[in-house]
C-alpha cells in the first residue's frame, strides 16, 4: 500500500530529514529472532511511520564484517574471512528483506567505500592530534601464535564473579573492564593460558571527553529511555578510560599509517562509520549529497540497537563524531532489553536460537505473524521471553480470530448482500457517530505511542481497534436486519469498511504486507498517516475485490515441530 520512495534532489531541500539506523548484525553467522527484535523491526517500524507521514527518511544498516571472531571461524572451516562475511552478508539480507525491513540501503563494511571512509575518518582525527599512542603488553595466545582482542579473552569477573567475562565487559554485571582486571584469564580460541608480549597501540582518550558527555547525555537528553540513560550514567560514574581502536590483524581496514602496517582499525572503532558509508553508497546510486543525512542540524539522527551496543552509540562513537567536529549527534538511542527464547538466552554457541532464515522456511507465509508477535512481547524497557505457544496463541486467538475475522466476515457480508459494492451511508445512527469519533483520534494516539518508540503500546491500540470493529458488527448485527432494513444494514457494514480502511494505514508500519493486502482488497486510495476524512475513506458505490484469508490458523503439529527442533539443538550442544 505505502510505496517505498527514495528521494530526489529537490527533496533533499526539505528543512527536515531523518537519518535511521539498525545495529549492523556480524555476520560471522545467520541471524535470529533476537537481532530482529531487539533493533531491526524497531527501525523498521519507525521508519514506515515516517515515510507514511511524508518525512524525508534515510534508513540504513549493513553487515559488520571484520573482527577477530570472523578469522578463527574461517581458519576452523578451512575458508577464508571474505568467504564467510559473503555467505552471511546474502543470508541475512535476504531474510531481513523477506520480513519486510524496507532498509534504503544494507550495505557491509568489506566494500571499497567503506574502506576509503573509515581511513579518511581515522586521518582527520590523527591529523587533529585526537589519538594517543601506548606501548603496551597485550595477551597473546601461544598456541594460535596471534593477540588477542578483548573479546576473546574469558575469566572470572572481578566485581561479580561471574566465570564467563569478557575482556571488554562483564554481560552480568555489565561493569567496563579490561583484560588485565580479569582472573584467571583464558583464550577463547584456544583454551591457552594467554600470555603478555608488548604492542602498540593508537586510543581513543574517552576520559577527555567525559565533562562533555555528561552534560550531552546527563544534562541535555534526559528524554533517552531510562534503561539507556542508566546505562550511560553508571559509564560515566565508573570513569572512562582510554581505549585502542587498532588491532594486530591483518583481517580489517589497514590502519592508514607508514608506522601501522601491520594494524588495522579496531572493529567497533569502524564499524560505525559503517552507517556514514552506507549513506554514502546509496548517495553514489541515486546521485544526490549524502552530506545534509549526517551534517545538517536540522536531520535528526536515530540509532536502534539492542543493550549490549549502548556503550558504542552513546559513547564511543559520539565521541569520535565530537572529534571529527562536522558531523552531527543522535538525537534518541531507543535501545532494547534482551529478546529470550524459552526461558533461556538466545545463544549461538550452543544453537539455542530460532533463526530468521529457518523460521521462514518453516512459515513462508509468516513474515507479518512474526513481525506482530515480536513487537507485541518487544524487550522495551525488561528482558522479554519469545515462546513458541505464545507466538501459537497471537497468531490464532489475535490475528485469526480478531483482525483476519473482522475483514473477512465484513467483506463476505457486502458480497453476499450487496454484491461486493460498498454500501451507501444513508441510516447514520449514534452508534455509527461514536464509531467515527473514536477513529478521528486513531492516527495521534497511535503516533504519539510510536514517536516515545512505545512500538508494544501502538501495535496494542491497533489491535484495540480490531476488537472495536468486531463488537461493533456483532452488536449492530446487520445480518438480522438485512430483509427489513436493508438501508440500515447498508450503513452498518459502510462504517465497518471505513474502520477496516482506517486500520490498513494504521498497520503499515506493523504489519506492511497485511495493510496492502487489505488495501487492495477494500480499494483504498489513501496511503498517508492521518486521512483528512475518516468516515469516507472508501466510498460508497465502489467494488470490492474478493476476500482472502489474512492468516492461516497455526496448529499445535506445527509447534510441537518447532519445540522437538529447539530441543534437539540443545541436547546436541550438551558438553559429553
Amino acid at each position: 500500500m505505502i510505496k517505498h520512495v527514495l528521494f530526489t534532489r529537490a527533496s533533499m531541500n526539505e528543512t527536515k530529514r531523518y537519518t535511521i539506523t539498525a545495529a549492523l548484525p556480524y555476520a560471522n553467522g545467520p541471524i535470529h529472532l533476537g537481532h530482529v527484535a531487539g533493533a531491526h523491526l524497531p527501525a523498521d517500524i519507525y521508519a514506515r511511520y515516517l515515510r507514511q507521514k511524508k518525512e524525508t527518511v534515510l534508513f540504513v544498516s549493513g553487515s559488520d564484517e571484520h573482527g577477530v571472531a570472523i578469522t578463527v571461524q574461517a581458519k576452523q572451516e578451512g575458508s577464508t574471512p571474505q568467504e564467510i562475511v559473503n555467505k552471511y552478508h546474502a543470508l541475512n539480507k535476504k531474510s531481513l528483506e523477506a520480513i519486510g525491513i524496507s532498509y534504503d540501503i544494507f550495505s557491509r563494511t568489506t566494500s571499497p567505500l567503506h574502506y576509503a571512509t573509515a581511513a579518511d575518518f581515522f586521518t582527520t582525527l590523527h591529523q587533529k592530534g585526537v589519538f594517543e599512542k601506548h606501548t603496551k603488553e597485550q595477551y597473546y595466545d601461544p598456541i594460535e601464535a596471534q593477540f588477542l582482542s578483548d573479546r576473546h579473552i574469558i575469566g572470572s569477573c572481578p566485581y561479580c564473579g561471574h566465570a564467563r567475562a569478557y575482556g571488554d565487559q562483564c554481560e552480568a554485571c555489565g561493569t567496563s573492564l579490561s583484560p588485565e582486571e580479569l582472573q584467571n584469564p583464558t583464550s577463547a580460541i584456544s583454551g591457552a593460558k594467554p600470555i603478555l608480549k608488548p604492542t602498540m597501540h593508537w586510543y581513543l582518550p574517552l576520559h577527555k571527553y567525559t565533562h562533555w558527555l555528561k552534560k550531552w547525555i546527563l544534562e541535555e537528553h534526559k528524554d533517552f529511555k531510562s534503561n539507556v540513560y542508566g546505562q550511560c550514567k553508571n559509564w560515566l560514574n565508573q570513569g572512562l578510560r582510554s581505549r585502542a581502536i587498532t588491532r594486530d590483524l591483518t583481517w580489517g581496514v589497514p590502519l592508514p599509517l607508514a608506522e601501522g602496517t601491520d594494524k588495522v582499525l579496531y572493529v567497533w572503532f569502524e564499524a560505525p562509520i559503517g552507517y556514514i558509508s552506507a549513506t554514502k553508497e546509496w548517495a553514489q546510486i541515486h546521485q544526490v549529497d549524502w552530506e545534509p543525512f549526517w551534517k545538517d542540524p536540522n536531520t535528526t539522527l536515530i540509532h536502534f540497537l539492542g543493550k549490549d551496543n549502548i556503550v558504542f552509540h552513546c559513547i564511543i562513537f559520539p565521541v569520535m563524531l565530537q572529534a571529527h567536529g562536522t558531523f552531527i549527534l543522535p538525537k534518541h538511542v531507543p535501545a532494547n532489553e534482551f529478546l529470550n527464547l524459552e526461558g533461556l538466552k538466545f545463544s549461538t554457541s550452543r544453537n539455542h536460537a530460532v533463526w530468521l532464515h529457518t523460521y521462514l522456511e518453516a512459515f513462508p507465509n509468516g513474515a507479518d505473524v512474526l513481525r506482530y508477535v515480536l513487537c507485541s512481547i518487544a524487550p522495551e524497557n525488561k528482558d522479554s521471553d519469545f515462546t513458541w505457544k505464545d507466538f501459537q496463541e497471537k497468531n490464532n486467538n489475535e490475528l485469526v480470530a480478531n483482525l483476519g475475522n473482522l475483514v473477512h466476515r465484513t467483506l463476505h457480508m457486502v458480497h453476499r448482500y450487496f454484491d461486493g459494492t460498498v454500501p451507501a451511508n444513508l441510516a447514520p445512527t449514534a452508534a455509527e457517530e461514536t464509531l467515527l469519533n473514536t477513529l478521528r483520534t486513531a492516527f495521534t494516539r497511535v503516533g504519539e505511542s510510536i514517536e516515545q518508540f512505545k512500538f508494544k503500546e501502538a501495535l496494542q491500540l491497533c489491535m484495540g481497534y480490531a476488537t472495536l470493529g468486531n463488537k461493533y458488527l456483532t452488536t449492530q448485527a446487520p445480518w438480522h436486519m438485512i430483509q427489513n432494513d436493508p438501508t440500515a444494514a447498508g450503513t452498518i457494514l459502510y462504517h465497518a469498511l471505513q474502520l477496516i480502511a482506517t486500520l490498513a494505514l494504521l498497520l503499515n508500519p506493523f504489519l506492511p504486507k497485511t495493510s496492502t493486502t487489505i488495501a487492495n482488497m477494500i480499494g483504498l486510495k489513501e496511503n498517508g498517516w492521518g486521512a483528512t476524512d475518516i468516515s469516507n475513506l472508501i466510498k460508497a458505490g465502489e467494488p470490492l475485490a474478493k476476500a482472502v484469508v489474512l492468516f492461516e490458523k497455526i496448529e499445535d503439529s506445527a509447534i510441537e515441530k518447532q519445540l522437538e527442533k529447539l530441543q534437539h539443538t540443545k541436547t546436541l550442544s550438551q558438553p559429553a
